[in-house]
This record gives structure tokens, C-alpha cells and sequence, in this order.
């Protein structure tokens, strides 16, 4: 009896570790070392800043990815649903504007008033006042688009826009972070000759996009990288990149231009010291790969926004580590608010904007 036991055991290890070991999986991990991260402390000490914040909308909008607004000053909200939630203070009830059928992240108007979305699944959306759509473009060079990120306008109409990743879809998205190969990619669209022209590949997990104001560049959110890099569009640099702040303390999801030559920058998530070590280990982060999703690093219920400089200056630091309105990736500033989507809270926080 003891025997039998101990050979169905021994069986059931053999058959764990043959399945931690050579289950195929999607993930082919490379080395990387990232540099240490910074301590919560000085421009990015903790505090409470954001725990005045106020939840708008709690049970109607799931999930709220962005916010967008428009010039009547409604407030849009991109659902985990599919679905475009219009509010307007006017009205008791909200309206669906529109259903993707898809996961619409992030969304910005056109001059023409057309509400442009990044859908994950679909690609780059137009959306007439009327509700009428049109898919602009949902692949570049015969490389279809894995996640549509974020999507901005430039003054010159020229839309800006993330894919994400090119190999992997939105539901496998911790398996491009894990895998850390440059898989995203920055693109310009041009609505005048409906052309796609790649501007920057080789991203970390691509994903917010933001123009500054005098429209001589456009940022990117490197989430992989901890990074937000630079594209140059004017002036003696133009077509060429950098890095515009390096080593943040959480991973980067969405930016957005606000008043005054600031950026809001969402951190998502602190980092996360384990899953660092692990970077550099790529045979440790494919049997990671083989867990259930359960077992594997998750974000980090935390609430996180800076306000950055055109010189790439901290000059705001807002945190709640309670995470009343937690996984912020977005936030939206209009007439001295701010409005702030969530990956996993329902509802669009909001808070004055600090002076």
C-alpha cells in the first residue's frame, strides 16, 4: 500500500514538473535587468492626496478605462462592457453613445467632434455625433494591431495612436510584460490621405499617448520599461526619439496633457519587487507563464498619478496607498478637474486639480 502511494506521488511530481518545465506556452522570456527601483520618498513620497478623490457614476460604467469629454462638457466613459457611457449633468440617467463590441481603452475628440477609440480588439475608431462609426485602421503592413492602446489628436488633425503589442491580445496581456521582448508600436494616422505611417517600434508594451501643446512632440508610455519615451515631430530632431523620464516607480499606463505645460501620468501599479528579480531569470518567468493566472503577479491595489513638467519634472505627486479609486490608467483634466479611469473600479473618480 505504502508503495503504491508513494509511486503515485512520486508520478503526480514527475507529471507537475514535466508541465512546469515543457508545456508549451506562448512566452519566450529575454534577460533584463531593471534598474533599482525608486524609493517612495522625496518627489514621489507617499501620501494621501488623492484619497479626497469622489467616485462619479459607481454602478454605471464598469471598469472605466478613459475618460473622455467633450465640448459640452459631457463626460464619456469606455466600459470593460464594450460599451461608451455618455453622462451629462443634466440628464438624471446615462446614455450609451456607442458599443465597440470589442474593449474600447482610450478616447479623444477630433476637431470635427468624431470620437476617436482605441479599441483593443478592433483598432483605431471613428464615431461620428450621430453614432455612426468607422474603423480607420486596424493593422500596418500586414501586421494586424494586438491591443490598440491610446489614441490623441494633434492640432494639425494627424491622430497618434498605441498598438500595444503585436503578438499578444488584451486577455494575455501580463504574458507580454512577462515575456519583455519590444513587441509595441507608435503610429501616426492621417484622416486627410488615410495613410498609417509608423513612427517609433521596439516599445515595451506601448501604451499612453500624449502631444505636448506646442505640438513639437509626442509621448509614449513604455508600461514594460517603467519608461515614457519622446518622438520628436518638429525642429531639428524631428523623426528622431528619447527616453523622456526613465525608472518610475510603478508601471505607466496612461498620459494625457493638461493645463499649464503639465502631463498626468497614471501609474498604475507600484512595482513589483518579486516579478523584477524575476526579470533577469527567463527560464523562472516561463514557468510563471504555466500557472493560473491566480498564482501570478497581479497589480496592486494603489493609487497613483503624477503631474509631469515639459522638462520632465515631477511637480506633482498624488497617492492614496488605501486605493479608494485604485489601478488608475487615465486621467482627464477639464475646467479644474480631474476626471480618472480605472482598469478595475466602476465609476470615473474625480478631484480638483491641485494648484
Amino acid at each position: 500500500m505504502k508503495f503504491r502511494l508513494l509511486l503515485g506521488l512520486g508520478t503526480a511530481l514527475l507529471l507537475l514538473l514535466g508541465y512546469l518545465f515543457f508545456f508549451p506556452v506562448q512566452v519566450d522570456p529575454v534577460s533584463w535587468r531593471p534598474p533599482r527601483a525608486p524609493a517612495l520618498e522625496g518627489k514621489y513620497e507617499v501620501n494621501n492626496n488623492l484619497s479626497r478623490l469622489l467616485v462619479l457614476y459607481e454602478d454605471q460604467c464598469r471598469a472605466c478605462e478613459d475618460v473622455a469629454i467633450d465640448n459640452q462638457g459631457r463626460l464619456y466613459g469606455s466600459s470593460v462592457t464594450g460599451e461608451i457611457i455618455r453622462f451629462d449633468g443634466r440628464k438624471e440617467e446615462p446614455e450609451l453613445f456607442f458599443d465597440t463590441g470589442g474593449r474600447p481603452l482610450g478616447m479623444h475628440f477630433d476637431f470635427l467632434g468624431n470620437l476617436l477609440v482605441a479599441d483593443a480588439d478592433k483598432g483605431l475608431i471613428s464615431i461620428n455625433p450621430t453614432g455612426e462609426s468607422t474603423v480607420l485602421v486596424s493593422s500596418h503592413n500586414e501586421v494586424a494591431f494586438g491591443i490598440t492602446d491610446d489614441v490623441e489628436v494633434g492640432r494639425d488633425g494627424k491622430i497618434y495612436f498605441s498598438d500595444a503589442s503585436h503578438r499578444f491580445q488584451l486577455h494575455d496581456y501580463k504574458l507580454d510584460i512577462l515575456e519583455h521582448r519590444p513587441n509595441g508600436r507608435l503610429m501616426e494616422y492621417d484622416p486627410v490621405s488615410q495613410e498609417t505611417k509608423l513612427l517609433l517600434d521596439d516599445l515595451y508594451f506601448a501604451n499612453g499617448v500624449a502631444v505636448a501643446a506646442d505640438q513639437s512632440f509626442v509621448l509614449v508610455v513604455e508600461t514594460g520599461a517603467y519608461r515614457v519615451r519622446r518622438y520628436w515631430l518638429k525642429g531639428n530632431r524631428a523623426g528622431q526619439n528619447d527616453v523622456f523620464i526613465q525608472n518610475l516607480p510603478g508601471f505607466p499606463d496612461g498620459i494625457s496633457r493638461g493645463s499649464r505645460g503639465v502631463f498626468w501620468l497614471t501609474l498604475v501599479s507600484p512595482r513589483n519587487p518579486q516579478l523584477d528579480k524575476l526579470m533577469v531569470k527567463p527560464l523562472q518567468r516561463k514557468i510563471l507563464a504555466r500557472l493560473p493566472e491566480a498564482l501570478q503577479p497581479a497589480p496592486e491595489r494603489y493609487s497613483f498619478v503624477l503631474g509631469i513638467n515639459e522638462r520632465a519634472q515631477i511637480v506633482y505627486n498624488l497617492q492614496d496607498p488605501r486605493g479608494k479609486f485604485a489601478l488608475i490608467t487615465n486621467v482627464q483634466e477639464y475646467e479644474g478637474q480631474l476626471y480618472l479611469g480605472s482598469l478595475a473600479d466602476n465609476g470615473i473618480g474625480t478631484i480638483q486639480r491641485p494648484r
